[in-house]
């Protein structure tokens, strides 16, 4: 029988702990909590009535419910309140000797049959477990900030965990409506074992100085749709708490990409631990202030003028090439689009067409401004009629010998002082300017699907492509209401070399049977806002897709991490390839 807990302790009553306390509040338990001094205990009783005040302006909570939440907490310094908890959970540093030493105090002080929880994002549940009295009754419980807010909950069970006691905890989660995900004890879990390499990955890429910070958190945001970039999100956690996750989670896999970028450690060693010290790798306006202001690090615009853009050629009929037309049209453009033949130039007029009209349904263009879209848009079998063209967008194939003999066709017709641009997401966009007599007008554009609606466009110069250039495409993209962001000429660019990655991490943690696709997908939705989980989106994607992603890094890079995920191989050698055969991680031939 699951035992239903009344009476819960909470050791920690800073953000973390505070937010805890008011979940557990809320569902109508009885809370003490505890901080290290007076001081500790006045910030929380503030963060507790400024939280619960929110949450009454949103009407989540009526000014009676509040106080009565706010009664069934109470706040001290001293130790022996928790004496007859049933359950107490920890939320202080993440540091195991302060762990460990709060354990053993707690260990002796509490009835045999209560249960200790930690809420450590990384640090060992077992050696806590261990150095105690009462190993089996003690778990990890891995709470996401803002606790009131976030759904999720690890429930982290170590070998010699009760079973009972984790059903019991499970319970107590869903009590408190969240969502318990459960996983083993190695450190990051689930959540942060894939994020914290992808956040470790993006650090690496700005000290390189690959891409600017701006434009790294950029790219994720309207790239995949994350809540926030990466580098913005490791100052939200604290530079400091994300060395010491990673440094545990090395500690544990001896992964080469688990171990802390070196500007992360000089930031920690500087003070510069993010939004609660008012700098880390953004500067804020003051300490815990959201609101970021220009620093030393914040890119100048280049001084290069552009050149004038009227009549752009897109060469391809796919949905990527389509959705390109009908912006660049949209957006006061002439286009001219190659086809191989005349029953593909008719698909992608019609494809534009049908786009437009749902867009006039739900009255986002007008009768006009859709048949002035339309009335810009040629369609050709030839592409000598692209010769007079200010810009020409490939979005053909994904296959380097193609885009290599079609920029050396296009340099032959194309007017002087045209740019090309390649759409290629992985390929090298130095082969396609070598196989031109023109390799400082050549550019990457790689535009994400569908066009139409993704902000997103990573501009690729070349070591050759002229800075006019580069201005030129910023400004075409301006005009079309993308967001345009700058980034070298290396396999995966920005969005794929930190999404890929983690995609094929999540498959190495469903192989080593770590814990569910279901657990994993909600884990990184749930606990960190991702707009999918990563089978969820491979699924999308395709399979295929993502194996050729990450074999093309692999090659680039030779980080031995990096090596694809056997499953996916396995699955992809098998006809599996996501939602458009049916099957892939999950099976959709059924729904």
């Amino acid at each position: 029988m699951v035992r239903e807990f009344s009476k819960v302790g909470v050791v920690g009553m800073g953000t973390m702990g505070a937010g805890i306390a008011e979940v557990l509040a809320r569902s109508g338990l009885e809370v003490v909590g505890v901080e290290h001094d007076e001081a500790g205990v006045e910030r929380a009783r503030g963060h507790l009535e400024r939280s619960t005040s929110r949450a009454v302006g949103k009407g989540k909570l009526t000014p009676e419910e509040a106080e009565t939440l706010l009664g069934r907490i109470a706040t001290g310094t001293d130790l022996d309140a928790l004496a007859d908890c049933e359950l107490v959970i920890e939320a202080i540093p993440e540091r195991m000797e302060l762990k460990s030493e709060l354990f053993a105090r707690l260990d002796a002080l509490l009835p045999a049959d209560a249960v200790l929880a930690t809420n450590t994002s990384a640090l060992s549940v077992t050696e806590l477990a261990t150095g105690t009295s009462r190993p089996s009754k003690v778990v990890g419980l891995h709470w996401f900030n803002p606790a009131p807010v976030m759904g999720l909950v690890e429930v982290v069970r170590t070998v010699v965990t009760d079973p009972s006691v984790v059903e019991d905890v499970q319970a107590l989660v869903q009590r408190v409506g969240k969502t318990g995900a459960t996983a083993g004890d190695r450190a990051g879990f689930i959540a942060n074992a894939l994020l914290f390499g992808y956040l470790n990955n993006a650090l690496r890429m700005y000290e390189s100085k690959y891409a600017s910070r701006e434009d790294i958190d950029a790219a994720m945001r309207f790239g995949t749709g994350h809540p926030m970039g990466p580098l913005a999100l490791l100052d939200l956690i604290g530079l400091d708490s994300a060395y010491e996750i990673l440094e545990t989670m090395y500690t544990q896999s001896r992964d080469h990409r688990h171990a802390p970028a070196p500007l992360l450690k000089q930031y920690v060693s500087a003070g510069l631990l993010g939004r609660k010290t008012g700098r880390g790798l953004y500067t804020y306006a003051a300490p815990d202030s959201p609101e970021v202001v220009a620093d030393d690090s914040t890119p100048i615009a280049s001084s290069a003028s552009p050149r004038p853009v009227q009549r752009i050629g897109v060469i391809g009929t796919g949905t990527m090439a389509s959705g390109i037309v009908e912006v660049c049209a949209k957006s006061g453009y002439d286009v001219v689009f190659r086809a191989r033949g005349d029953d593909k130039v008719a698909a992608v007029q019609k494809k534009i067409e049908g786009s437009l009209d749902k867009a006039l349904q739900r009255g986002k263009v007008s009768e006009e401004d859709r048949a002035a879209t339309l009335g810009r848009i040629t369609g050709t079998t030839s592409l000598d009629d692209l010769a007079d063209c200010d810009l020409v967008i490939e979005a053909v194939v994904e296959d380097l010998a193609i885009k290599k003999a079609l920029f050396s066709a296009l340099d032959e017709i194309v007017k002087p002082g045209a740019i090309l641009a390649t759409t290629t997401s992985s390929l090298p966009v130095i082969e396609c300017a070598q196989a031109t007599s023109r390799p400082a007008d050549v550019v990457g554009m790689h535009w994400f699907n569908p066009a139409t609606l993704m902000k997103l466009v990573e501009v690729v110069p070349t070591v050759t492509t002229a800075d006019d250039v580069v201005a030129t495409v910023l400004e075409v993209c301006k005009k079309t209401k993308k967001h345009p962001v700058l980034c070298g000429d290396r396999a995966g660019f920005i969005v794929n070399a930190l999404l890929f990655p983690y995609l094929n991490d999540a498959v190495k943690m469903l192989e080593a049977h770590y814990a569910t696709i279901d657990d994993i997908d909600f884990a990184m939705t749930k606990g960190c806002g991702h707009p999918m989980g990563p089978f969820a989106l491979m699924d999308v994607v395709g399979l295929d897709v993502t194996l050729a992603i990450q074999r093309t890094l692999f090659e680039e890079f030779r980080e031995p991490g990096d090596v694809p995920a056997p499953m996916l191989e396995h699955l992809v050698r098998a006809g599996y390839l996501g939602r458009k055969t049916g099957r892939g991680f999950r099976d959709y031939s059924r729904r």
